[in-house]
């Protein structure tokens, strides 16, 4: 056997691994990077959704603050691309939808309970935050709930395509780790950005008040059939209690994030107002990126723990640098590509507003970049240290902290724009 595998043993014996994907150049790393990463471009036409479908989301209180948590929960997608793809590498799941291994199964199964287990979380959390903050009256917590856990059962469809991706890329030589998750966040933004002005719609009359309640019980059904199914499988029951664990710290953090989202439009200086449909439109486009590079860093670092090439400390991130160099320069690029694209949607054509958005833009990402990159390292070394399956944790997590981090570097730059 050549330098394309080797073999790792571990108490349920020897697995064969393929280096082929592990084993690429800064260069290298930095093409497919890249590649993943322009898939962040189609994340405007998310931004554009919100803002031509305004109407939908003043029907009710509560619905627009609840988008951000509601694009947050792709960390399901993100969780499944995780464990797919050092899964894949550790050959405990083939790369193929039919006779595939009992891990491959169970992994869909706790997935379909977890986003259960999501929608209800964020809409408890919801109506609390909501009735202390936005006036949100507790008799609007059972259409949040169904509008929520609809929005999120046809969610569910979309994670066929985050396997297939996973298997394409793993077939055709590319790392899973540095393609998937970037490839399908931005997908995801948008199917469920769909969904979710769909369901809102649907919602407003009768019939279609049954229909989203019919989705939310099917899913409660069949959810409760997998769990009496499953209930004693150790595999299923780790992921969904290390998870089920992880989901409420999620739901906390993404909830503040519709706060700190709310507070991007209360600037009220001209040059702000100016840009401020540029840089609204390029918003959940900026929040993929700054996910996917934490996905980038966090899922290399997982697999590279799991196979023995990277010791778990701190201070190996040393070790780790060309991963998190080249996630940071292919960012820096697709920033830019955001910024110019979103002023060419809303025309601005000023010079001063294009460089004044070109700016912002830029300062955020080094401060989004920064934060998301420690982030995710630290969750996948300390996670890993207290014998947890860092794929659980990883990208969930890092997925909610980059909407709230970039939220944040973009409320401090143009606070610190304002002051110059």
């Amino acid at each position: 056997m050549g330098l394309d595998s080797f073999f790792v043993v571990n108490p349920k014996g020897a697995f064969r691994i393929s280096n082929g994907s592990l084993s690429i150049s800064f260069r290298g790393m930095v093409k497919q990077t890249t590649l993943a990463y322009l898939f962040d471009i189609a994340g405007l036409i998310a931004g554009f959704l919100i803002a031509y479908q305004l109407n939908v989301f003043e029907h009710y209180r509560w619905a627009l603050a609840l988008y951000p948590a509601l694009i947050s929960t792709r960390i399901i997608n993100g969780l499944l691309s995780g464990r797919l793809s050092t899964a894949l590498h550790l050959g405990t799941i083939n790369p193929q939808f039919s006779k595939n291994t009992q891990s491959f199964y169970k992994l869909l199964h706790g997935i379909i309970v977890l986003t259960l287990v999501t929608s209800l979380t964020v809409s408890v959390i919801s109506v609390f935050f909501g009735y202390l903050f936005l006036g949100i009256r507790l008799s609007d917590f059972p259409t949040l709930l169904f509008v929520t856990a609809s929005t999120l059962a046809i969610g569910l469809l979309f994670s066929l395509v985050t396997i297939k991706v996973a298997f394409v890329s793993f077939k055709r030589g590319l790392d899973p780790d540095i393609i998937v998750y970037p490839v399908i966040a931005t997908s995801a933004s948008i199917f469920i950005t769909l969904c979710y002005v769909g369901v809102l719609k649907l919602s407003t009359f009768l019939p279609g008040t049954f229909l989203i309640a019919g989705i939310g019980l099917a899913h409660l059904l069949i959810v409760l059939f997998l769990v009496s199914k499953d209930r004693n499988d150790f595999e299923f029951k780790r992921t969904v209690h290390e998870s089920f664990l992880m989901l409420i710290l999620v739901a906390l953090i993404v909830t503040l994030t519709g706060t700190i989202f709310g507070g991007l439009t209360r600037f009220t200086q001209k040059e702000i107002v100016m840009i401020y449909p540029a840089l609204l439109t390029a918003y959940p486009a900026l929040i993929n990126n700054i996910s996917n590079v934490g996905s980038v860093v966090g899922s290399t670092a997982n697999t590279k723990l799991a196979l023995g090439l990277l010791r778990p400390t701190f201070n190996s991130i040393r070790s780790h640098a060309k991963n998190i160099a080249s996630a940071w320069l292919a960012s820096f690029f697709i920033f830019v590509i955001l910024a110019l694209s979103s002023l060419a949607i809303n025309r601005v054509s000023s010079l001063s507003n294009v460089l004044n958005v070109i700016t912002i833009i830029w300062l955020s990402n080094v401060i989004a970049v920064i934060g998301i990159v420690l982030v995710s390292y630290s969750i996948a070394i300390l996670t890993f240290r207290r014998g947890l399956n860092p794929e659980n944790f990883v990208i969930p997590l890092e997925t909610s902290f980059a909407t709230i981090i970039m939220s944040t570097s973009l409320l401090i730059t143009l606070l610190l724009f304002t002051l110059h």
